[in-house]
C-alpha cells in the first residue's frame, strides 16, 4: 500500500525576524487568516511559515504529513530518496516524528511528519 501524504505548510526563507512578521503580516490579511507568533517563525494561518532566518532549502522548506511515518521513509527510501538524520525530530518515547530529505527540490527542502 502507498503512503498517503498532504501538504502541511509552505516554510518561506527571510532574512530577519522582522522581515518574517512583515511577510507572515501580508499573507494573513491577503487571505483573511490569522497570524501567529512561533520561536523561529512567524506564521499566517496553518498554510505559510515565514523563517525569521534563512534555513534548510534555498527558498524555505515545504512540509509534508502523512498518517505513518514509518512506512512512508520506507517507500521514499525504496524509490531512491534519503534522509538528513540531522534533521531527525523524535518523541519523548524515541518514535521518529519528523526529518528532511536529502537535498532540494525546485530550491525546497522537503520534510515529512506524522500528523
Amino acid at each position: 500500500m502507498k503512503a498517503r501524504f498532504e501538504l502541511e505548510h509552505v516554510g518561506i526563507n527571510t532574512p530577519d525576524a522582522k522581515e518574517a512578521e512583515k511577510l507572515a503580516q501580508l499573507l494573513a490579511m491577503m487571505f483573511n487568516i490569522e497570524p501567529r507568533h512561533g520561536q523561529k517563525s512567524e506564521f499566517a494561518g496553518p498554510y505559510f511559515e515565514c523563517m525569521k532566518a534563512p534555513f534548510l532549502g534555498c527558498n524555505g522548506h515545504i512540509a509534508m504529513r502523512t498518517p505513518d511515518l514509518t512506512a512512508a521513509t520506507e517507500e521514499l527510501k525504496e524509490k531512491g530518496f534519503s534522509f538528513n538524520m540531522d534533521t531527525a525530530a523524535y518523541t519523548e518515547d524515541g518514535k521518529l516524528k519528523n526529518v528532511y530529505l536529502d537535498g532540494e527540490f525546485g530550491g525546497f527542502a522537503i520534510h515529512i511528519m506524522e500528523k
